[in-house]
């Protein structure tokens, strides 16, 4: 299949190319030039997650993957369960944290790192990606120790949690992480300044591991139908599935409008933000007018100017999906008040899972509602235990990390600076 440039439709490339490429011209996204509609979606559903994963990718990936490349990709990258937990009649959670730096992305970043490896052979790699909190650790853990591929993460200092900073920060080896005094947004526009520099991503072999990567993205779609899967065997005249996704960049929703627009029986998406409310204010005004970034306890969605927007805004105009999306926006009250719900109906849930639950309040008496758990609560321990009173244990491989010392390189959001290092190291 080939991928064209949002910005630049006469820029369109081989998935192959799309992944080691990362970013069109002009900070262009690359989205298929055509969506598969999949017929056979009950049979799909009956399939176990990674041999399903396998069908609903491969319409994708064809012309450079064979089925058996994509099969033992798939089958290396998705070694963990995506996870339905209900919590009441109406209401289930989407676990997505049982990968190995208990987070989703590691569904993207172990796809994205497996894709990588086999496209680029011998050839020199610098992934440069910003996060604010669980993209670092997912493409650290994906990428760590992968011959030629240097990774280098920036992520906004003193701005996310301790434990969110020591899984991906404390590997080294070709693992390099800055730490920049600046926001998330300041890092995601270092990033695209950096693709923008032809002459150093020629030099470095700039790529990144963002969810503006198609890899990333398609990888996300998968446990969107495993969702379903899931709810439709414990109840198979369940109906009107609405999906609340705890939003920051974006990438989470736009991989669900995929799985919609591929025959995935879902009614609708919620998109959660926390009080960085650019998208629920736009969807209300129809003005984009994106605000300074404002740092909560749900860090990973403190994103003003989230990149895969556009990639929505494309699906609904051009009625790939139908207008199926509403915003809603959740104060730090409301955030921790939720929690302490959460906690009266015996589960413990981080700040992100929180927002998605609250934002489930606006759904009707017939729809059922699904939020997506998007990182396990140990990776948030300070606030978790100071909202609900009580103490968490941490998993082991967060227990691991804990006492390691943190390896960055302290810089201002100086895109400069940044590049001189890039340069440097190369």
């Amino acid at each position: 299949m080939k991928f064209y440039n949002l910005k630049e439709n006469d820029e369109q490339v081989s998935f192959a190319q799309a992944v080691k490429q990362g970013l069109g011209k002009n900070q262009g996204l690359f989205f298929p030039e055509k969506m598969p509609s999949l017929d056979n979606v009950d049979e799909l559903l009956a399939l176990p997650f990674v041999e399903r994963s396998i069908e609903v990718l491969a319409p994708f990936v064809e012309g450079d993957l064979s089925k058996g490349e994509l099969t033992e990709i798939v089958t290396n990258a998705f070694n963990f369960p995506a996870q339905i937990q209900p919590i009441s009649e109406s209401r289930s959670i989407l676990e997505l944290f049982h990968g190995p730096t208990l987070a989703f992305k590691d569904f993207g970043g172990r796809f994205m790192a497996q894709c990588l490896q086999a496209f680029t052979k011998q050839e020199k790699i610098t992934i440069l990606t910003a996060t604010s909190g669980d993209t670092g650790a997912a493409v650290a853990h994906a990428f760590h120790g992968i011959e030629n591929i240097r990774v280098v993460i920036m992520y906004p200092k003193g701005k996310i949690s301790l434990l969110q900073e020591k899984m991906f920060t404390t590997l080294g080896g070709n693992i390099e992480t800055i730490a920049i005094d600046g926001t998330f947004d300041d890092c995601q526009a270092m990033v695209k300044q950096a693709f923008d520099d032809k002459a150093l991503a020629q030099e470095i072999g700039l790529n990144s591991a963002n969810s503006i990567n198609i890899s990333r993205l398609l990888a996300q779609v998968c446990y969107y139908f495993e969702a379903v899967a899931q709810l439709k065997r414990q109840n198979s005249q369940l109906d009107n599935i609405v999906f609340s996704v705890p939003s920051g960049n974006f990438g989470n929703l736009t991989a669900g409008l995929f799985a919609k627009a591929m025959g995935l029986p879902i009614k609708r998406f919620i998109a959660a933000t926390n009080a960085n409310d650019t998208v629920p204010r736009y969807l209300a005004t129809g003005e984009w007018a994106p605000k300074a970034t404002v740092p909560t306890i749900s860090n990973a969605m403190d994103v003003s100017n989230p990149n895969n927007w556009p990639r929505v805004e494309h699906m609904v105009k051009s009625g790939i999906v139908d207008d199926c999306v509403s915003g809603v926006s959740v104060d730090e009250e409301q955030t921790q008040s939720t929690m302490l719900q959460l906690n009266k109906l015996g589960y413990i849930s981080e700040p992100h899972a929180a927002v998605a639950f609250k934002a489930l309040g606006q759904c009707e008496d017939d729809e059922y509602g699904v939020f997506l758990g998007t990182a396990h609560p140990a990776k948030f321990k300070e606030v978790v235990e100071s909202t609900l009173g009580q103490p968490i244990a941490l998993p082991k491989a967060l227990a691991d990390c804990a006492g390691e010392p943190i390896l960055s390189v302290d810089m201002a959001a100086d895109f400069e600076q940044v590049k001189a290092y890039l340069l440097k190291g190369n």
